[in-house]
């Protein structure tokens, strides 16, 4: 409900005049919204239409990233250029593109074949895409993540400091506050298990090192004919594979009770494409360590970044805490049953 609120109060910032559509080069019969972009039928055939909310370098390094991977993985988004041979058009301050439309059904988490699917799919774009470079700073990860981790516990420690000074604490307050302090243990512990690991060494192996898609949600991959299809790369940067890993591993089990058997379907069948050696699933254990679903509630709330409810932030707090024994075992049984 909320997301489909956000949504709609989003897309009603679009300009849908038809002078911006002739840039283009089209002619637009209808347009329906999907999530945040809008579905244009037109004489060309069916298009995705999108505003933008980055700026054009970090649109350029998607449109190369594509550009690269797409000889050897074309399964992946195509920009449209305009009538000037631009893959954008700045119309009344805002830059919109429009894009091809990548035909598929929603990748079906729930289902082992689509997982499975899903998971070959990322390995064959991750060999795809090795050996891609970029100057931008904030697309490059690679090396940084221990640093992150530091930084995540001083965010923690400062949502502590606001809760505690609140005179009447919300509900919200009164479970982060007893909830924080475990968090902060378990983000030291990644801390320590990647400075004892070869995570380093890792990030200095050519092959290692990949476009990472970086937001592997369900809808952002489409399943067509038996293969994997990726859409929506604004969140795309340089880092290990098992970055990625970690960010699909997580999205696909933490609404399945942290089903280890989810987690080893997902490594073994990107292995049949691409490979993983010891030393990198000691990374993503690590990674996995991280609680990413408390860290980025939290700071959801204390920085104001969603436009939630109270209630809606203290609901999904609430489920994210639930689960913490759930995850503990995940945890233990990753280690028992892939790493050994």
């Amino acid at each position: 409900m909320i997301d489909r609120y956000s949504e709609k109060k989003y897309l009603t910032g679009y300009d849908l005049c038809v002078e911006l559509f002739d840039r283009f080069d089209l002619k637009v019969y209808d347009v329906i919204p999907i999530r945040k972009v809008y579905m244009v039928s037109s004489d060309k055939g069916k298009k995705i239409f999108k505003k933008l909310e980055y700026t054009l370098d970090e649109l350029n390094f998607i449109n190369e990233l594509l550009t690269y991977v797409r000889s050897k993985f074309p399964r992946v988004v195509n920009f449209v250029e305009n009538k000037e041979g631009d893959i954008y058009t700045i119309w009344n301050g805002d830059m919109y593109c429009i894009m091809d439309v990548v035909y598929g059904r929603e990748c079906n988490f729930s289902n082992p074949i689509d997982l499975s699917i899903a998971a070959e799919g990322l390995g064959e774009f991750h060999l795809a895409s090795e050996g891609f470079k970029t100057n931008i700073k904030n697309k490059y990860n690679n090396g940084k993540l221990i640093d992150i981790f530091n930084r995540r516990i001083q965010e923690i420690e400062f949502f502590q400091n606001i809760a505690n000074i609140h005179e009447k604490k919300t509900e919200f307050d009164e479970i982060f506050i007893k909830n924080s302090s475990y968090y902060i243990e378990q983000i030291k512990k990644s801390e320590s298990m990647l400075e004892e690991s070869y995570y380093y060494k890792l990030c200095s192996e050519e092959d290692k090192i990949v476009v990472c898609h970086h937001d592997l949600a369900y809808h952002n991959i489409l399943i067509n004919n038996n293969e994997a299809y990726f859409v929506d790369f604004d969140y795309a940067i340089i880092d290990l594979k098992v970055h990625d890993l970690c960010n699909f591993i997580n999205k696909v089990v933490k609404n399945f009770a942290f089903d280890i058997e989810k987690a080893k379907l997902i490594i073994d069948n990107y292995c049949n494409k691409n490979t993983l050696s010891n030393r990198e699933l000691e990374v993503l254990y690590a990674m996995l360590n991280f609680p990413n679903d408390f860290y980025t509630i939290s700071r959801d709330y204390y920085t104001k970044r969603k436009d939630w409810r109270e209630e809606i932030f203290l609901d999904r707090l609430k489920r994210k805490i639930r689960y913490k024994e759930d995850r503990e075992e995940f945890l233990e049984e990753f280690k028992n049953k892939i790493l050994n």
